[in-house]
């Protein structure tokens, strides 16, 4: 962690340096603000801190918008399920969280660079226009899979009035509601994987205590069984099918 901000320090410090002269020269501005003499520009300096800053929020973003969490908590309980500890490696398993998060949310990308980020490209819309037409193909993928009593209850500790519409909730009443959603939906599916791997555990300990076998771990003869019968199972192809099956859009 503290080397990808060392590296994200020394981009900003290099673009400030190196990039500054060039694009003052080139009269390039990415941010106006209106004052009352009309529109003025923030310097590049301060265009530059604020797009790093906007940047560091896209981990965050992520986490907390898309299908990630709920892919990556059942990979977790997975590996749990089958005994094994370092294998897949998180490297791995973030790996392939991350694809499918790309993947189930394809069509609500599709959307916003159709609708919102080639308008904006083309001087058709503003920023502000644009940045309000990509949020409506996002919150209406979080409100498909937020649960009703999970947004009411976040509504009464927000201390928020129930909104009447799905478009007048508040986004920051949205946004915990939904990962609470999610969280709730990766533990159930969880449980129903881990329930027939914890079956064939209680089998196998079953079986060596009739044997007398008192000092044999239950758990190292459990994990090859588990294995074959995840690989005969097709297992990772079942678990990300239903996974993406899980989640609807436009439902």
């Amino acid at each position: 962690m503290h080397k990808k901000k060392f590296f994200s320090l020394c981009i900003a410090i290099l673009l400030l340096c190196t990039s500054s002269p060039l694009w003052a020269a080139q009269d390039i501005s990415l941010l106006t603000v209106n004052g009352a003499d009309g529109s003025d520009e923030y310097s590049v300096k301060l265009q530059i801190l604020i797009l790093m800053t906007m940047l560091s929020f896209i981990p965050a973003f992520l986490i907390m918008c898309t299908s990630f969490t709920r892919i990556i908590i059942v990979l977790a309980i997975l590996r749990q399920a089958l005994g094994l500890q370092q294998s897949p490696p998180n490297q791995v398993l973030v790996g392939l969280a991350l694809i499918f998060t790309m993947l189930i949310m394809r069509p609500v990308w599709t959307d916003i660079y159709d609708n919102a980020y080639i308008p904006y490209e083309n001087n058709e819309m503003t920023l502000v226009d644009s940045l309000k037409t990509a949020a409506v193909p996002l919150r209406k993928f979080m409100l498909e899979q937020t649960q009703e009593q999970t947004l009411e209850q976040v509504t009464k500790i927000a201390q928020e009035p129930m909104a009447e519409k799905p478009e007048d909730i508040p986004f920051l009443v949205l946004l915990p509601a939904f990962v609470l959603s999610e969280l709730k939906a990766a533990f159930q599916i969880g449980f129903m994987i881990f329930l027939p791997f914890l079956i064939i555990d209680l089998v196998v300990a079953s079986i060596l205590m009739s044997m007398g076998m008192m000092m044999l771990s239950p758990l190292i003869v459990s994990l090859p069984f588990k294995l074959l019968i995840f690989v005969v199972v097709d297992g990772w192809g079942m678990i990300m099918g239903s996974l993406s099956q899980s989640f609807w859009i436009g439902g």
